[in-house]
């Protein structure tokens, strides 16, 4: 089964530290933690406690405290929501986690879902899943039928396609956020 520190190490190589661009939609951050969509999350606490030194925000990477508080933020929020201990490729869990991060655990679940769909054979392998995002026992038990066929690689492709046109998309939507669409796109490949 997938291990989340496989998974958190890698996607901490792309969440970077503190952050507080005025033009990125999260707002301030500190390694991927949006303050404006986590207000609450205790770390805030130990941040404004550092803010004053000479070393911010550097001092705030050797804070053992923070950094057991970002660990345990990312395997409640985005790991334990969508079972990915329960997943036998550590491949596509480290997709779900990345994705999930990055664009929210509910997109992350539909992407998955929607591509165990295509991959179903016209429901003749098990019968169309419901895509809202929710992963369950249904979802598990399709990822694992696509898994014991050997179609994890395919499965990666056609997740990262979904998550690569949400980004264009969005940038379409949005185009002060083309400024990420480097960053963005290295995520499409994370998967490995």
């Amino acid at each position: 089964m997938a291990k989340f520190k496989e998974a958190y190490d890698k996607t901490m190589g792309h969440e970077g530290g503190y952050v507080n661009d005025p033009t990125d939609a999260g707002g301030e951050t500190y390694k991927g933690i949006s303050r404006k969509y986590n207000p609450s999350w205790g770390g805030w606490k130990v941040i404004d406690g550092q803010k004053n030194s000479v070393s911010f925000p550097g001092c705030l990477n050797s804070n053992y405290e923070l950094q057991a508080e970002v660990e345990k933020f990312y395997k409640a929020n985005y790991w334990d929501v969508n079972r990915l201990d329960e997943v036998a490729s550590q491949a596509v869990a480290n997709e779900m986690f990345d994705t999930g991060v990055n664009m929210g655990v509910g997109r992350a679940g539909n992407f998955l879902q929607q591509s165990l769909n295509y991959l179903n054979r016209n429901g003749s392998l098990f019968a169309d899943l419901v895509v809202d995002g929710k992963i369950g026992p249904a979802s598990l038990s399709a990822l694992h039928r696509i898994l014991s066929d050997g179609d994890e690689e395919i499965l990666l492709i056609m997740m990262n396609v979904l998550q690569g046109n949400h980004y264009m998309e969005y940038m379409s939507k949005s185009p002060t956020q083309e400024r990420y669409a480097r960053g963005w796109f290295k995520r499409v490949r994370l998967c490995k």
